[in-house]
């Protein structure tokens, strides 16, 4: 027999049972969605959640940037749980420290207006209240919630606790609760609230396509061809793809958003093709071969040039307009893939004797342009000028100006 006793703890109606705490919530249904809305203390959520940020391998661990001793929101942030599995952001001290002086300075208007979405893949047990379908008590999961959106102020509202604690016990935090689904929709829901440009960077965005099933599929598959030429051990790009933007502390060739860009924009003009042909994991490992084959070959024909900071080989505008050379060869030389890395350091053979002119010195005034979109567009052409390879042809995707 379990004992049921339900008391208010500041407004909010709890279910105490020998087993569980249970909620008062509202439950919502929208189509095939069912969620749930709780008014949640402060005091009592920020022991609920787990604060977790998304972990790129770098080919070694990246340790934490060192926080000073008297940084409480740096040492916080430090000690933040990070995993490749994770979806969130890396949260930005500036923005904790801004959200805090919010809570502090706020008078009238309500600290934390917006809902904060919660997720557990745990099914919580819904029972409805006498004559309320849709109010009932909820139970809590046994796991820590992850936090969907919402990272940033909750974060915040832990410094605010510490030095107003009697203010933030009369907080009630609005929370919207989604449960037993895969960390997958937790994912999807994470890329809806936030893929614009100013809140969630393109490169992340990248990472996460494979997640979110609404993606289309051709972005989805450029995004698969990226991730391999970032990580496979034979790929010639493998850790030089920068994905952490200004965060990254070891030297790298190209933005991952930039490569995805050029990646994509070749996946799109061929998908029909690529579509018909299986646009599955082996359809991807066709495409990265090809990529990995290329870029071998280039790096035999740029030799000394290839690497070195003092040449733009590998630097972006160059890279860029290699994929689209690589493309232009692979529409019509891709196969047999036994010898093609010999077949194509020959094809590209001319560009050694264009190693002196893709000096950094007075590279910019070799090939002048309006700007970096027109220049890769310039480059692009000289290279395969001088390899003697034509852009595509209609049938066989159409090269984009």
């Amino acid at each position: 027999m379990v004992s049921l006793l339900t008391v208010r703890f500041f407004g909010l109606n709890i279910a105490v049972t020998n087993e569980r705490v249970e909620m008062i919530a509202t439950r919502i249904r929208q189509k095939d969605a069912v969620f749930y809305f709780v008014a949640y203390p402060s005091e009592e959520l920020l022991d609920k959640v787990r604060f977790i940020s998304r972990f790129y391998d770098e080919g070694e661990t990246i340790a934490p940037e060192e926080a000073q001793a008297e940084d409480d929101v740096a040492q916080f942030i430090a000690r933040i749980e990070r995993s490749d599995k994770a979806f969130q952001r890396q949260v930005s001290r500036t923005k904790v420290r801004s959200i805090r002086n919010f809570y502090e300075t706020a008078i009238s208007q309500p600290p934390i207006p917006g809902t904060v979405l919660l997720f557990t893949p745990q099914k919580l047990r819904f029972q409805s209240l006498d004559g309320e379908e849709n109010v009932g008590h909820l139970s809590e999961p046994e796991e820590k919630y992850l936090i969907i959106d919402g990272q940033h102020r909750l974060a915040a509202l832990q410094f605010y606790e510490r030095s107003h604690p009697d203010e933030a016990k009369s907080i009630l935090v609005p929370c919207v609760i989604f449960d037993g689904r895969s960390e997958d929709f937790a994912t999807e829901m994470f890329v809806i609230i936030n893929s614009t440009p100013t809140r969630i960077n393109k490169s992340h965005l990248v990472d996460l396509y494979e997640r979110v099933s609404w993606a289309e599929p051709d972005r989805r598959f450029a995004a698969r061809i990226v991730e391999m030429l970032y990580s496979e051990q034979d790929s010639p790009l493998r850790y030089r793809i920068n994905r952490l933007g200004g965060r990254s502390k070891q030297e790298k060739w190209i933005l991952q958003a930039e490569l995805y860009n050029e990646i994509h924009r070749w996946v799109k003009l061929a998908w029909a093709k690529i579509d018909r042909d299986g646009a599955d994991k082996r359809g991807a490992q066709r495409y990265y071969s090809m990529v990995r084959d290329f870029l071998k070959a280039a790096a035999e024909v740029w030799r000394e040039a290839w690497g070195n900071p003092a040449f733009m080989a590998t630097k972006p505008v160059t890279l860029k307009a290699m994929i689209r050379v690589c493309a232009d060869l692979a529409s019509r030389e891709a196969e047999p893939e036994e010898g093609r890395v010999e077949r194509w350091r020959e094809r590209l053979s001319p560009w050694s004797e264009q190693i002196r002119a893709f000096r950094n010195e007075g590279f910019y005034e070799r090939f002048p342009a309006k700007g970096q979109v027109e220049r890769v567009a310039r480059v692009h052409r000289e290279l395969g000028r001088t390899a003697n390879i034509p852009p595509r042809t209609s049938k066989q995707g159409a090269t984009m100006p």
